[in-house]
């Protein structure tokens, strides 16, 4: 009898150190589940940009590491949609929370957004604008932070237009003609020379890629020899344009503006070949976009885009 009741005594003592066990699991799995994964998807983490953006975002979770979890992705170069379609569908296989993302394609990316939407995960769109368009047609609501390009781009136009004359020859160094801060780049450029009465020879895309801008600026100096300025929808194609210019000897006869501060271009502001960019402060884009993110996890309702800042930055800023 007595060993009947120790046994019974010690069946209920492992039955109350199992549960107590799957208790503390199942608070520990509660906990985890409380943390909202994040992904932060970025275009190509050759640009600098991007670079900052990432090292931004980290900072910040690093920064919260109690609130979030931090996926931060991007692809090789600016051109490789598929590659980014596929990160954001492995997102959602991985059942993120929400996604936070600068789409190297304005409209390509829109669908496999829609689909994470449909799985519940809360979707922020930062840095370039998905198609109004688009979103229309995929029914697909997705709130918008990031900078007026155009308004960016025209500031550091009307920098290189007040070292010009009216009639002077101008051209433009284009980004992904499907990118929509590219086209409002271009458009901001356009503004600032029509204003100035300067005419624009030539626009041409570089995919936002260094070496390809290499090629074009080489190419529209040798076409245009009286070509004054080229302005450039981001830094590292004016890195490009300004080794082309150097090369073909003409420093001091073509102006040179571009777009993104990244460090590579401060440099060329102090030696004075490049007038101006614009900073548009790439390691906060994507911490306003992860705590819009953030609120709507939290119940918020999605209130429209956001609108962050730019500044132009000329060599009087970096000396």
């Amino acid at each position: 009898m007595a060993k009947s009741i120790l046994r019974c005594a010690a069946a209920v003592l492992a039955a109350m150190l199992v549960a107590a066990g799957c208790s503390g699991n199942k608070d520990q799995a509660a906990q985890g589940k409380g943390k909202p994964r994040i992904a932060l998807v970025m275009k190509s983490l050759a640009n600098e940009f991007f670079k900052t953006m990432e090292d931004g975002a980290r900072a910040h979770q690093q920064a919260h590491a109690d609130q979030y979890e931090l996926i931060a992705q991007g692809i090789k170069n600016e051109e490789d949609v598929q590659k980014q379609i596929d990160i954001v569908d492995q997102m959602i296989s991985q059942g993120v929370n929400a996604i936070v993302i600068a789409p190297a394609n304005s409209k390509a990316l829109v669908p496999v957004c829609k689909r994470a939407i449909d799985r519940g995960i809360k979707v922020v769109n930062i840095d370039n604008k998905f198609d109004d368009a688009v979103l229309a047609d995929q029914k697909a609501a997705i709130p918008f932070v990031g900078p007026d390009n155009r308004a960016g781009a025209r500031k550091a136009g009307q920098v290189l237009a007040g070292k010009l004359q009216a009639g002077d020859e101008v051209a433009i160094i284009a980004g992904i003609p499907d990118a929509f801060n590219g086209v409002q780049r271009q458009a901001g450029f356009e503004d600032a020379a029509k204003a100035a009465n300067l005419k624009v020879v030539a626009v041409q895309s570089a995919y936002w890629e260094m070496n390809k801008a290499n090629d074009v600026a080489a190419a529209l100096l040798n076409e245009h020899p009286n070509l004054k300025g080229l302005l450039c929808a981001n830094d590292s194609m004016a890195l490009g344009a300004a080794s082309a210019i150097q090369a073909a000897g003409k420093k001091d006869r073509v102006l040179l503006v571009g777009f993104d501060n990244i460090q590579a271009a401060r440099n060329l502001l102090k030696e004075g070949r490049l007038l101006a960019t614009v900073d548009q402060h790439g390691d906060q884009i994507a911490v306003n976009g992860i705590k819009y993110a953030m609120d709507l996890l939290k119940g918020a309702q999605a209130g429209g885009n956001q609108e962050t800042p730019t500044d132009l930055i000329t060599q009087a800023d970096v000396k």
